[in-house]
């Protein structure tokens, strides 16, 4: 198992310090804002990723960097929409089948029915795959204003209080993630791999 895990959590690390030294460059906000879009719509890693070690290398910048995050993940969530509302058989169902959650798809059209902004605003949240709602939203033709508002909702209160938690006990986390790295990637796979696992469970 150790020989397992080996691998990826040492590729993980190399980019985990490539990705502490490019944030503070002057490009670091924009390959933040490329993350943030993407992963609203087809990408598979979330913007923390890079948000949490730029605001450790920039702590007096913590607002500008949660805003960055939050404003071009509800961008990407209109263009996730836009893909599930025009471009579902070209693009969106290849995106769907990459993470083999083709039965998903009538479960987060079913939840929607129920409460469309209650839907949006979880995924945008939590660790549930994101994109696969926001394509989804498009592909049941929801109101743009509901997705909009509900996924800038929950946004950038999850980038906010993540931004606010660094800024505050910036150096401490930092040092708790050197320590614990390996412990903190496992927790972090298992974290990701379990936000599309809810998704299949609730498709049975």
């Amino acid at each position: 198992m150790k020989k397992i895990l080996e691998y990826p959590i040492k590729f993980i690390r190399n980019c985990y310090d490539w990705t502490i030294g490019w944030s503070k460059t002057k490009y670091a906000n924009w390959v933040l804002a490329g993350i943030s879009f993407a992963e609203s719509s087809f990408f598979p890693v979330p913007p923390d990723v890079l948000l949490i070690p730029m605001v450790i290398a920039q702590r007096g910048k913590w607002f500008q960097i949660a805003l960055i995050c939050s404003i071009f993940s509800v961008l990407g969530a209109l263009f996730g929409y836009f893909i599930g509302y025009q471009l579902y058989e070209l693009i969106g169902h290849q995106i769907v089948d990459l993470y083999n959650l083709q039965s998903a798809v009538g479960v987060v059209s079913t939840k929607y029915n129920e409460n469309a902004f209650f839907a949006i605003f979880t995924a945008a949240f939590t660790p549930i795959p994101f994109k696969v709602f926001t394509i989804v939203a498009g592909l049941c033709k929801i109101s743009i204003f509901t997705l909009t508002i509900a996924s800038l909702i929950g946004r950038a209160t999850r980038f906010f209080i993540v931004a606010i938690l660094i800024r505050i006990f910036g150096e401490k986390i930092q040092y708790f993630i050197e320590k614990y790295f390996n412990l903190l990637t496992i927790v972090f796979t298992i974290l990701l791999i379990g936000g599309f696992s809810c998704i299949k469970l609730f498709a049975k």
